[in-house]
């Protein structure tokens, strides 16, 4: 058998099932991993190893016990972003201001993990907030992509990209309101699944009222992303948005393996939120998709990118909203990272008018992008607009508006997804001429993610990637 961390997490699950491995023996390698190499690539904040150890010795009786009955994932490691409550264990939000805060609740999506089986690692390294693309929190080291030590791993969960990468966990939860997901899986040669508004419960205390957020996998397969969704997907009460679910009998790793007709895709490289260049190999690999994509019959067209300029302002409104939705004790405020305090000084003067009306002219530019795109199965772009920068390359503590501007034009794909509420899905089809991985982004119908993982699949089958972690430390 290869190493227990080069399997796929569907693979550990195979193996668990097939008495190869125990659950005990995968936490046991992970946590020993964990202890080595976490700190070199800020992985994670909190490592849980007794919650693990317990939860592993319960998979092993429910094994035991009733084999037929196992869930899915049973004995399968995973890691939760530390924006995500697990009852009992410390969830510092990425914030000095919220060092000792530990949760009282499990998140709905750590609920229905542990259903299907999952044993929890830890909670994995996150920007303060979720707020920027960069993982530099005051409370762990920066996360770092394993395959160049000198440049960070993307945020805002860019500890999840980090432990996956390395091999310090099979697959990890993150969550996505602007790219969070798909930044950090692009630049750490991972696959990162932004899930449709409502696939996934952002309950049961999430505040987030403007339907950019939610909760996604990265992970090192299609297949595996798959599975966490079918483990996932489920709508809980008092969700205030919803998806479709597949038809009975239906499942997303079935859709990954469903043969293929000729799909029409739409695609365009120019940024859509600023006006930025955008590399050569990120073009390349853009290209190369594309080259693929026609190699497997489908129809690829050019079209012109969404126009996302004008929509900017009612964005970073939104934003800045969102970051002062967060209930900081006034003694810890000086504590917040410079960029955090800038966009909730900006939300604080947002008036409740002045909210409803760029949320509406944000819906109202997601239905025209929908519309517009309708003729076509799923859209290409690039997902970032530069290979992985090194560490504090985005950050600017001194001048946080100019953080933010470093942010937009490092990223000036991703957020039309979070706007539309479309999933988006980022593969690891390009490497530079340095060894670094480019992602290539498709974006899908609305509630498409059916469609979405069968043509990643296909692609994945055409272009298959390296399971093998990098070895840079």
């Amino acid at each position: 058998m290869a190493d227990l961390h080069d399997l796929s997490a569907l693979e550990q699950a195979a193996a668990v099932r097939a008495h190869e491995v125990s659950p005990s023996d995968l936490v046991e390698h992970y946590l020993g991993r964990i202890d080595r190499l976490s700190d070199a690539v800020g992985a994670y904040v909190t490592v849980t190893p007794e919650l693990a150890r317990s939860q592993a010795r319960s998979a092993e009786r429910a094994l035991f016990e009733d084999p037929e009955s196992a869930p899915p994932l049973l004995g399968v490691p995973v890691a939760i972003k530390d924006l995500t409550d697990v009852a009992g264990v410390r969830c510092t939000l990425g914030s000095a201001a919220f060092v000792d805060r530990v949760a009282t609740v499990d998140a709905h999506v750590v609920t229905l993990l542990r259903r299907a089986g999952t044993v929890i690692l830890g909670k994995t390294n996150a920007a303060e907030f979720g707020a920027p693309a960069y993982t530099e929190p005051d409370v762990a080291p920066p996360a770092r992509t394993p395959y160049d030590l000198s440049k960070s791993a993307g945020g805002s969960s860019g500890g999840a990209g980090a432990a996956v990468a390395a091999g310090l966990a099979p697959f990890a939860q993150g969550n996505d309101g602007g790219g969070s997901v798909r930044i950090p899986a692009s630049v750490c040669g991972l696959v990162g699944l932004k899930v449709s508004r409502g696939r996934v419960s952002n309950g049961p205390v999430s505040g987030d009222s403007s339907g950019l957020a939610w909760h996604g996998p990265l992970t090192r397969t299609v297949r595996d992303a798959a599975a966490w969704l079918d483990a996932t997907a489920v709508a809980m009460p008092g969700d205030p948005y919803w998806a479709p679910p597949l038809p009975a009998g239906d499942s997303f790793v079935g859709a990954v393996d469903r043969p293929q007709s000729r799909l029409r895709i739409a695609r365009y490289a120019d940024p859509v939120i600023t006006e930025t260049p955008v590399d050569a190999e990120c073009l390349a690999a853009y290209d190369d998709a594309t080259k693929v994509l026609l190699e497997l019959g489908h129809e690829v067209d050019d079209v012109v990118a969404p126009d996302g300029r004008e929509l900017v302002p009612d964005f970073e409104l939104v934003w800045s909203v969102l970051a002062t939705m967060t209930r900081v004790p006034a003694a810890r405020s000086a504590s917040l990272r410079p960029l955090t305090q800038w966009l909730r000084e900006r939300g604080a003067q947002v008036s409740g008018h002045a909210y409803a009306m760029a949320l509406a002219r944000l819906q109202a530019a997601a239905r025209r992008i929908i519309v517009d795109l309708l003729d076509f199965d799923a859209v290409l772009t690039p997902t970032l607009a530069s290979p992985p920068v090194a560490v504090g390359a985005l950050r600017d503590d001194a001048d946080p508006a100019r953080d933010f501007e470093n942010q937009k034009r490092f990223t000036p794909f991703t957020a039309v997804a979070n706007l539309t509420g479309q999933p988006a899905i980022t593969l690891p089809l390009g490497w530079g001429q340095t060894g670094l991985p480019i992602g290539v982004m498709l974006t899908g119908r609305p509630a498409g993610e059916a469609g979405l993982l069968a043509l990643a699949g296909q692609l994945e089958a055409a272009r298959p990637w390296s399971l093998h972690h990098p070895d840079c430390w």
